[in-house]
């Protein structure tokens, strides 16, 4: 899986870009069709947002992209976001998946077709 780490407002360091290896590690395991993690780094320039970082990721899988969004007072808890989302997001898509499968072979028993 090949993670691109960008930033836009403020200068990405080495501890940064480890850090989003490490937090974004567990994707690639709970999701091991992912090919590719794009991870954006913005620093609001705001005075009302206080210095905030936001985060943006995208996750690319085969026929599916995973997108999340997370704001924060440093890159570590905006980080913590964005992962949590995404893995919600991977969550809910697995079991999508698993409920159609159960599910198909039982629709002809419910529609009523056959003897009886």
């Amino acid at each position: 899986m090949d993670l691109h780490v960008t930033a836009r407002g403020t200068r990405l360091t080495d501890q940064a870009r480890r850090l989003a290896e490490h937090k974004l590690a567990r994707l690639s395991r709970m999701e091991p069709r992912a090919t590719r993690i794009e991870v954006e780094v913005l620093a609001e320039h705001n005075p009302r947002l206080n210095g905030t970082v936001r985060i943006e990721a995208a996750l690319d899988v085969p026929r599916k992209t995973f997108r999340a969004r997370g704001d924060g007072p440093t890159i570590d808890v905006a980080l913590d976001v964005v992962a949590e989302r995404l893995e919600r997001q991977i969550r809910d898509h697995h079991g999508k998946r698993r409920k159609r499968k159960v599910a198909s072979p039982n629709r002809l028993k419910s529609a009523g077709v056959g003897p009886g």
